[in-house]
């Protein structure tokens, strides 16, 4: 990795791509400071901190939904509707032909894609406004002018973001909505490794217990990294070879391929969709002045059995019999691997696609037996990667439970960096070697 930025930064356009991405992250962090005017952010900081239904959109925030600033939705709503569009297409059917169409047909897809992110910003942000109001958090209670300013505010900041990515993706290394959802992250690792050393090493009883905690924390986020890039990294190649024919004089043809079938095929959906969904409810009802409770009603205690922070308590067998909200949560992981998996890839399509080539797999016959092949492939490694997927989700969950190690950077957070950070690579390297072939062909 250093040694790709290295050798980027020695290429002068590379170089300016490099420094133009870094202003404009920049500007992100600059912005997620600037506050909403009509909200009282001391009462609400206290609101917040009673609330335990927060904690991952804030996360996905960089901190400027805690700050209220004006970029508090940052770009949830765009992930949001790129997941619905992909849902959609898959759907509908004049959709699907519109992603067929090439690089016109995506474009359309894109700008219906902002359509929508722009719409749900503008709903999310009035749900939000009227739910400050009730809560008494808006400095001239709720009225219109109070509900007007903070909705124009988030929604402005959401479009003005997804521009920004825009731009960044034009005019800078790329990947422009990822690397800002990435620096969001990255911006409370520093927050929380000095909440694990003040909690965990300078807490420490003895120089010893501190080196072990040392140790411990180091291991975990390293293991959990190299866990996390050899599952991003990791696919199963399956062998296609084409049959050769005459066109002409002359005999083309006869060349082998394969197809890559990723490990994690669904990437970090599961885990969006499963915490969302757990989530729901919770933030409704902190809304209306509900809270999860172990004493309380039968509706709150199902929304303490859903709190992820309730779980893996071991304290006492009446606080660890609502870790069965972590059963849920690893069932819905499961099944939304393959359910998105499901919708994303076609097994027939693709066996068609091969057979009009003159393509066929070793040993597996054209057709439906091959993509019976595909479908059964796909559904053991779907199988390993929803696993995989599942334990890097509840590692950081043990150990907030167990050791109250509660950090914002859990499971879900590392796979989007890593993913990130990969991806921004090979766009740099790609981009160092088109660089490469210019300057030779051009000498």
């Amino acid at each position: 990795m250093l040694k790709t930025l290295r050798n980027a930064f020695k290429i002068k356009d590379i170089r300016n791509k490099i420094c133009f991405t870094f202003i404009a992250l920049l500007i992100v962090r600059l912005g997620s400071q600037l506050p909403v005017p009509g909200i009282n952010r001391a009462y609400f900081q206290q609101w917040l901190g009673l609330q335990t239904s927060f904690g991952f959109f804030d996360t996905l925030t960089g901190g400027s939904f805690s700050q209220m600033s004006i970029f508090a939705l940052n770009i949830t709503p765009y992930i949001t509707s790129s997941i619905i569009m992909q849902l959609l297409t898959i759907a509908i059917p004049k959709l699907e032909e519109m992603q067929k169409e090439g690089e016109d047909g995506r474009n359309k897809i894109q700008r219906y894609t902002r359509y929508l992110a722009v719409a749900l910003a503008l709903v999310e942000s009035l749900a939000f406004a009227i739910g400050f109001g009730r809560s008494g958090l808006l400095d001239d209670g709720l009225n219109f002018a109070s509900v007007a300013i903070i909705t124009a505010s988030f929604t402005a900041g959401t479009a003005f973001l997804m521009w920004f990515g825009e731009q960044i993706t034009e005019r800078g290394v790329g990947n422009g909505i990822s690397i800002i959802l990435l620096i969001n992250i990255v911006s409370g690792m520093p927050g929380d490794f000095r909440r694990l050393y003040e909690q965990f090493v300078s807490g420490a009883s003895s120089i010893i217990n501190a080196i072990i905690a040392v140790i411990v924390i180091i291991g975990i986020v390293v293991g959990m990294t190299i866990f996390i890039v050899l599952l991003q990294e990791g696919q199963r190649k399956i062998p296609v070879q084409h049959t050769k024919k005459v066109q002409g004089r002359k005999m083309i043809g006869g060349q082998s391929s394969h197809i890559p079938l990723k490990v994690n095929t669904a990437g970090v959906i599961p885990v969006i969709f499963a915490s969302s969904i757990l989530q729901f409810p919770i933030v409704i009802a902190s809304f209306f002045g509900v809270e999860g409770s172990r004493s309380g009603g039968v509706g709150q205690k199902v929304l303490y059995l859903l709190n992820q922070n309730n779980w893996m308590d071991f304290s006492g067998l009446d606080e660890f019999k609502y870790s069965l909200g972590l059963l849920i949560y690893i069932a819905m992981i499961l099944f939304f691997a393959y359910f998105y998996t499901t919708i994303t890839f076609n097994p027939l399509e693709i066996a068609n696609n091969i057979k009009k080539q003159g393509g066929f797999i070793p040993g597996i016959r054209p057709g439906k037996p091959t993509s019976d092949y595909l479908a059964s492939v796909l559904n053991k490694i779907v199988f390993i990667g929803a696993i995989a997927l599942t334990f890097i989700a509840v590692v950081p969950i043990f150990f907030s439970g167990a050791f109250g190690a509660y950090v914002s950077f859990g499971g879900t957070s590392l796979i989007i960096v890593v993913g990130v950070v990969l991806e921004t690579l090979k766009q740099i390297e790609s981009q160092m070697l088109v660089r490469h072939y210019k300057g030779f062909l051009s000498d």
